[in-house]
């Protein structure tokens, strides 16, 4: 049988132990480095993603009812042109929302995510790639 161990002898492997530990520790040499393993990933996708990105995405309302809207459209362009071309080419009601932090953001009614991407790849509003379909 082995002897019990006296709460004081316990203690005193216990600090032993975490002595050595922390003498361990200190012997590490990468912990201080300032290596970033994706620096290069990061700025590989930097240079290669488009800056202006049309992102369209479909909101869902009540019901069945859903709502389409499309952001990022250079602000060169003349939304209200714009929105009243997809009205009569998609026979839909649409506005144009001035929001503090995505800016001018079209609204259309309806599902209109595959029409609104064709649309403007075709009226060479932004190029294919340019756009970002998202949804459900």
């Amino acid at each position: 049988k082995k002897p019990l161990r006296t709460r004081e002898s316990f203690h005193q492997t216990l600090t032993q132990q975490q002595t050595c530990f922390m003498a361990d520790i200190g012997n590490i040499q990468n912990l201080g480095g300032s290596f970033d393993p994706f620096a290069d990933a990061e700025k590989e996708e930097a240079a290669s993603a488009p800056k202006d990105i049309v992102h369209i995405r479909v909101q869902q309302r009540n019901g069945r009812k859903c709502l389409t809207t499309v952001q990022g459209i250079n602000p060169k362009i003349d939304l209200k042109k714009v929105i009243k071309a997809f009205k009569k080419e998609f026979a839909c009601n649409g506005t144009v929302i001035e929001d503090e932090e995505f800016g001018k953001v079209i609204q259309l009614q309806g599902d209109q995510r595959s029409n609104a991407s064709t649309f403007l790849t075709k009226q060479g509003i932004c190029a294919k790639d340019a756009v970002k379909v998202h949804g459900f």
